[in-house]
């Protein structure tokens, strides 16, 4: 009888394969941006710093700034959801992920985003959600909220290259 992997192991092989997906990216280092994961839905999170202000009279965040996040929130949460079945399965040795042994990441075909108020001077936080994914095209629609997750200041719609399967 073979009994299922301690929760723990499971845990630790998420951990180590989100931050060697995370790890890949050096602009995620740059902006700061780190991700919360529970189970398979990740949340990014860009913590305030005064760097990502665009205005200093409101002060408000920065549109590029907003717009990067989203849209590494979406790249994230695509490759994250197109690894999590070999994640789980065990498929993948997630001590040898590294950023040369990860599958490549898709690329933007185009990003909408809608500014929907003025970010404010303190942590943002997004999630994304993946509506389709197939082998050469995917669409990602992404929210970004402060304070309250009912108040969005920003979304986003994306659509991206996957990579070939041999490009991986």
């Amino acid at each position: 009888m073979k009994y299922p992997e301690p929760v723990q192991v499971i845990k630790e092989r998420r951990d180590t394969a989100l931050g060697a997906l995370v790890g890949g990216i050096p602009y995620i280092g740059f902006m700061g941006i780190t991700f919360e994961r529970r189970g398979d839905e990740l949340t990014a999170i860009m913590p305030y710093r005064g760097m990502l202000v665009g205005n200093p009279v409101l002060p408000a965040l920065h549109g590029g700034a907003t717009a990067a996040f989203l849209e590494i929130a979406a790249l994230v949460e695509l490759a994250w959801s197109g690894l999590w079945s070999e994640i789980e399965s065990g498929a993948v040795d997630v001590s040898n992920l590294t950023p040369e042994t990860l599958p490549r990441l898709p690329k933007t075909i185009d990003f909408t985003v809608d500014y929907l108020r003025s970010g404010l001077p303190r942590d943002a936080y997004a999630r994304a959600r993946v509506n389709r994914s197939g082998r050469r095209y995917a669409s990602v629609h992404v929210e970004a909220w402060q304070d309250n997750r009912s108040r969005l200041f920003a979304q986003a719609t994306g659509h991206f290259l996957m990579p070939a399967p041999n490009d991986g």
